[in-house]
């Protein structure tokens, strides 16, 4: 599924919060954005989930003008957002039983999803009973399961540990590669972006206005990112980090 953003903007009373976004994603592209906390791009995605409607512009999936939630564009926050009183199975499951499939149908699926994020063994615990990053692959098979064609995902693993980060990023690398979905990444971890995007969008401050955009796909990835060192270097120098000590810019020169 394609993703439009036609000269998008949205203000909420005076507060300009992104300012004439214009973009389209391609049908089984993964495009990062990535800018300050408070720029909007969080907005951008609940406008392609239908949770938020521009205040100008439009937002359309495959031409279609976007006018509210729809299955076929699954929305992923930071926190996991399962049920505490569910097993891990059925909260992978819920999200069949929603669209009206039995139990004894969706169930069995859940678990096959579970094994697939490496949760295989896991079916019958609860949200509580296990860490927090086997919780948010719990909620990746629940985002997949109904097989989205676009996957939204806000910081999804912003709140875990750098190692328990990297694995899950593998995980969904993987995923995506299989399924093929469209998938927007909002990230402040520019490597995240690096390691995954085929493009990486940098924002200015609020309002919301792309600076630069970076095109990967052409990119062989591993966690290394030393292929990638020098769009590093730029990504983070347009969010005002500095990464070259001064005095090891001018000893080079002694």
């Amino acid at each position: 599924m394609e993703l439009q953003f036609d000269r998008v903007g949205k203000r909420f009373g005076d507060l300009n919060v992104v300012d004439c976004f214009d973009q389209t994603i391609a049908s089984g592209e993964l495009v990062a954005l990535v800018g300050p906390s408070g720029c909007g791009k969080s907005t951008l995605l609940h406008m392609a989930a239908g949770l938020q409607s521009p205040s100008s512009g439009a937002v359309r999936a495959n031409g279609e003008p976007i006018s509210g939630p729809n299955p076929a564009r699954t929305l992923v926050f930071q926190e996991h957002a399962l049920f505490p009183w569910l097993t891990l199975r059925e909260n992978v499951a819920i999200a069949l039983e929603f669209q009206g499939i039995p139990r004894r149908q969706a169930h069995p699926k859940a678990s096959e999803w579970l094994e697939k994020v490496r949760l295989q063994g896991f079916d019958d615990y609860y949200p509580h009973q296990v860490s927090g990053g086997m919780r948010q692959r719990a909620a990746l098979a629940r985002a997949f399961i109904a097989e989205p064609e676009v996957l939204l995902l806000d910081e999804p693993f912003g709140a875990l540990d750098a190692l328990t980060r990297m694995e899950l990023q593998d995980v969904l690398k993987n995923l995506i590669r299989d399924l093929r979905v469209t998938v927007v990444l909002v990230t402040h971890d520019v490597d995240e972006a690096l390691f995954l995007a085929d493009r990486v969008l940098v924002f200015s401050q609020r309002p919301a206005r792309v600076l630069r955009e970076f095109r990967l796909a052409h990119v062989e990835r591993t966690h290394d990112l030393t292929a990638l060192s020098e769009e590093r270097r730029q990504i983070l120098s347009l969010l005002g980090v500095q990464t070259t000590s001064p005095i090891a810019e001018n000893e080079e020169h002694v």
